[in-house]
């Protein structure tokens, strides 16, 4: 099948490379032309594991193109998928108009039928927005051609999206058109081959089920962290009772694990639009609005952790960090704990020495101004100097550290764990400080 995707973002790069690799000839149209030359050079403009080689296997292989000729892509697929950005405005709203500036970019060129897909994650009611931006399109050309618009929300994980795709838990196609329907049907063929995943349903509820599904995650965390600040005070571990809830099959272990709190370019984005979805229908998410405010507490857990021990002025004092990116597996600083943290320690007169595998670059840029923000080759290089260790994303290789050289490398041997990563008594026999979240 010839499909077009508009945007070589996250979602659209992630899902051109993913349908090319099960054998469609796949157009990814982006008008940011420096981002076409890097994919056609063999680049990709962001980090996930894996992609790097599929869009190379498919590009090298004739089924993967990239262009930023709109009027070409518009004519390639049958199937148009919509996977720009929608950032969130300054009431929280998600910002719909490059969603629609791609809408009424298929309306003015299509010649003949289209599928026009929504994969952007995007508020109840945008198919309609976008259907009636590509029907006036139409009108102003005097054309009558067939269209559907069809709601396909992505469930892509930062860190483990090839496997999401290829290997879905559900596929949403929200629908009102037969005919889309069973085109959609076929092109998610070759990611069900084991059973059905395709769930079919009306197309303002397909747009509802991704900000829910994003919604009750983050209220999983942000209820775990308000659990774990709780065990802190009355003296329970929240390790225990974790494992205690979690075996409970009506609540099961996924995203009970407290921490730093939550970042990141979805839950953040589609709470507060979920929130503003919600005012816009003359209704208050009670839950939503708590969730927000505990996430938002939850970022300054560690940072006042640190001023318990060693008070308000940290004037002199250099403080090693594990972590930037706001989850492991991925380069994204986007409402990352870590900015917060940094934030705090820098206006109490602190340094800082980062460490993180994979979202230093962006770091730089991002405090490229601040001297006193320096950055490690390595997690043991960073804590050289440093008068404490804190820790806000639980990359794969700080889990089982030499404790021993850590407690010689600091000059205070304090670690303060945002993910809870060790075992305190483990932690404590080496001879190390250790403030973990709500264990003992």
């Amino acid at each position: 099948m010839k499909i077009t995707v508009v945007g070589t973002g996250y979602v659209g790069l992630v899902s051109g490379a993913c349908l090319a690799d099960v054998g469609n000839d796949v157009l990814c149209l982006d008008l940011d032309a420096s981002k076409i030359k890097i994919l056609n050079e063999g680049g990709i403009p962001i980090f996930e594991p894996g992609l790097q080689d599929m869009v190379n296997r498919n590009h090298k292989a004739g089924r993967l193109s990239f262009t930023t000729d709109v009027e070409q892509a518009v004519a390639f697929g049958t199937v148009q998928f919509i996977a720009v950005g929608t950032p969130p405005s300054e009431d929280g709203s998600a910002d719909l108009q490059h969603v629609l500036a791609a809408a009424r970019t298929i309306g003015r060129h299509m010649r003949d039928y289209k599928v026009v897909v929504d994969k952007s994650t995007v508020p109840v009611g945008t198919a309609d927005k976008v259907r009636a931006a590509i029907a006036e399109e139409l009108k102003q050309r005097g054309a009558d051609i067939d269209f559907s618009v069809v709601s396909n929300p992505e469930f892509l994980k930062e860190g483990a999206a090839l496997e999401d795709f290829m290997r879905p838990d559900r596929i949403v196609i929200g629908s009102d058109d037969e005919r889309a329907t069973a085109i959609m049907r076929n092109l998610y063929g070759p990611f069900q081959r084991s059973h059905e995943r395709v769930i079919t349903m009306d197309v303002r509820s397909a747009e509802l089920t991704k900000y829910a599904a994003n919604a009750m995650l983050a209220t999983r965390i942000s209820f775990m962290n308000e659990l774990a600040n709780l065990a802190e005070r009355l003296g329970a571990d929240i390790e225990c009772v974790r494992r205690g809830i979690g075996a409970d099959p009506r609540i099961g272990y996924h995203f009970l694990y407290p921490g730093a709190g939550y970042g990141g370019s979805c839950f953040p984005k589609d709470v507060q639009a979920l929130m503003r979805t919600a005012g816009e229908a003359d209704m208050k998410l009670l839950i939503l609005d708590a969730v927000e405010q505990a996430n938002a507490a939850q970022k300054q857990v560690l940072g006042a952790k640190i001023l318990k021990r060693f008070g308000p002025d940290l004037k002199g004092l250099n403080f090693a960090l594990w972590g930037l990116a706001f989850k492991p597996n991925t380069d994204d600083l986007r409402e990352a704990p870590s900015r917060v943290l940094l934030a705090e320690l820098l206006a109490r007169g602190a340094s800082v020495t980062a460490y993180d595998p994979v979202a230093m670059p962006e770091a730089r840029h991002i405090y490229k101004a601040e001297n006193r923000v320096r950055f490690a080759d390595s997690p043991m290089a960073a804590l050289e100097g440093a008068d404490a260790l804190a820790i806000v994303t639980e990359w794969k290789e700080f889990r089982s550290p030499d404790f021993q050289r850590i407690k010689q490398l600091l000059r205070t041997p304090a670690i303060f764990d945002g993910r809870n990563l060790y075992d305190p008594a483990e932690v404590r026999k080496n001879g190390l400080e250790y403030y973990p979240i709500g264990r003992l």
